[in-house]
């Protein structure tokens, strides 16, 4: 789920924007002395989450004496200078805080105001599970004009959480193998192609566990709740500032469940609803429904633009051009390696994202319009790019093992034929290519978790909560399930509108509220509705 531009196994590249269907110790920084490790051997008879609490702390404690050694980038992370790196080290298992420790890769863009101006340090995770912060402080040094006040006040920190990237990386499957096109169509027409669905689903959860089987318990929101709070020490920061989109706003509510009083402040874009009854299966399917209402948004917008495009007047006409390329894609994958799965996951951008609304219509009419190279570049794999795709297979790998570790999945093939086979009835756009991407968690090969309940805690100040209502990744509803639960929050809503990831895009009502939170942490008296921002314009 919160597929930061997660995209259908396989794909070639994610949709990446700002969040994610293939869619983040009151102890003060230091204050407190590490237990030894006699001392945390006394305890292991507590609780697994007590347990797991004290190693937090001990990591934490550890980190803040230590700090962050920065230096410039490694020039292979594509993140030049002023734009600093460097290491967070915790333990794989919190309950286990002096066994087996990993690296976590972090990055800073330092404040570009005064000392007087400047108020810490504001930490963004973009979503997933699996998308990488490290491109977050490129929003100082390219002076994107959304984040100039902010940034004055703030060091941009970013990071690869565990798993991720440069963050002990997992794998589940060979790169080049992930991303190979063909592959099989996702809706199936027989038992058999159900079947055939099934088995890559199990040989993938085995390869998940053959590859980094030592990693998968430990791949959990909560774990990476607690990373977040060990770089919050590393840091030097008493309180985190924290922004998260996607996924990223579930790590956002788990962090402020477990360390209430570590926040300072805290913004969630596009927001997961957090009920433990919801993650991760029920959302899934609720993102089955939400992504349908988006796909037709954007069919009604390329109905009404047929003028440029040359689709159809109509969303059913559309929708018919649609089932037209489909149809054809399945006889004969266009250029050979463009099949029906492979148009999914290019085409699911533009109900993720209103930025991709042009570009998609443009390649689909050029298609349409016989030229069939355009749409084999958009949406075939880059066999040669090797490092975008162990990038993409990774990023996946760690989406599945963190949503196969939070929560536990049914496990009864039937309650998911049935489930799924019912919404395809009625939103058919994503609900088997939703459902084959999640199926490997049915036999997943470690324990499963039970989700924490998410609420508001001693000291956790007013959450900043922004979501559009249209929102296909993340519906509107789990904005107002985490508002309920955050007491004192503010609802920013805008109102007719579904991009994914709304502080990312020019809307004033909600780019103002946004600096003035981050910059004073003043918030409306009263929950907002905001006009939606432009719709893009062929």
């Amino acid at each position: 789920m919160r597929r930061t531009g997660q995209t259908s196994r396989g794909s070639r590249k994610a949709v990446i924007g700002s969040a994610g269907a293939f869619a983040a110790a009151a102890l003060i920084a230091g204050a407190v002395a590490a237990p030894s490790a006699t001392a945390d051997a006394r305890h292991h008879g507590s609780s697994t989450q007590d347990r797991e609490a004290k190693g937090a702390a001990i990591a934490a404690a550890k980190a803040a004496k230590k700090g962050i050694d920065w230096k410039d980038c490694p020039a292979d992370w594509a993140l030049d200078k002023p734009i600093q790196c460097g290491w967070v080290t915790v333990p794989l298992d919190y309950a286990k805080p002096y066994g087996k420790q990993i690296k976590l890769a972090v990055d800073r863009a330092v404040s570009t105001g005064t000392k007087s101006e400047r108020q810490g340090s504001l930490v963004y995770n973009p979503g997933g599970p699996g998308g990488s912060g490290l491109r977050f402080p490129t929003r100082v040094t390219t002076k994107n004009p959304l984040w100039t006040k902010t940034s004055k006040a703030y060091d941009f920190v970013g990071f690869d959480p565990r798993g991720v990237g440069h963050s002990a990386p997992i794998s589940c499957i060979d790169p080049q193998e992930f991303v190979k096109a063909p592959k099989a169509d996702p809706v199936p027409d027989t038992e058999a192609d159900k079947l055939a669905q099934r088995k890559l689903a199990k040989e993938y959860a085995d390869g998940c566990a053959e590859r980094s089987g030592d990693m998968l318990p430990q791949m959990t929101t909560p774990n990476t709740a607690r990373d977040l709070d060990v770089i919050r020490a590393g840091l030097g920061e008493k309180k985190i500032n924290y922004l998260g989109v996607s996924y990223g706003t579930y790590l956002g509510a788990v962090y402020g469940t477990l360390f209430p009083g570590h926040v300072r402040r805290m913004i969630v874009d596009s927001v997961v609803n957090p009920a433990k009854d919801n993650i991760w299966y029920q959302a899934n399917l609720n993102q089955d429904i939400a992504f349908q209402g988006r796909w037709n948004d954007w069919q009604d917008w390329v109905a009404k633009n047929d003028a440029t495009f040359h689709l159809g007047t109509t969303r059913a006409a559309v929708q018919k051009q649609w089932e037209t390329l489909r149809a054809a894609a399945k006889k004969n994958p266009i250029g050979g390696v463009v099949g029906p799965a492979e148009l999914i996951a290019f085409f699911q951008s533009a109900p993720y994202y209103d930025s991709s609304w042009v570009p998609v219509a443009q390649v689909w009419s050029k298609y349409v319009g016989g030229d069939t190279q355009a749409l084999v570049d958009a949406a075939a794999p880059d066999m040669s790019d090797t490092a975008g795709n162990i990038a993409s297979e990774n990023s996946n790998a760690v989406y599945t093992a963190v949503e196969c570790a939070d929560a536990k999945w049914p496990t009864s093939w039937k309650k998911w034929d049935r489930d799924n086979t019912e919404l395809n009835k009625k939103y058919p756009f994503m609900t088997w290519a939703n459902a084959w991407m999640n199926l490997p968690c049915a036999t997943w090969p470690t324990k499963q978790q039970t989700p924490i309940e998410v609420k508001t805690g001693k000291g956790l100040p007013s959450v900043l909560i922004v979501q559009s209502t249209r929102d296909a990744a993340t519906p509107y509803e789990g904005a107002v399930e985490l508002h309920k639960r955050f007491k004192g929050s503010r609802l920013i809503t805008e109102k007719d509108a579904g991009s994914h990831g709304v502080t990312g895009l020019v809307n004033p009502c909600i780019n103002d509220r946004v600096d003035t939170y981050l910059l004073t942490g003043r918030t409306d008296r009263k929950d907002v509705t905001c006009t939606p921002h432009a719709t893009p314009k062929p």
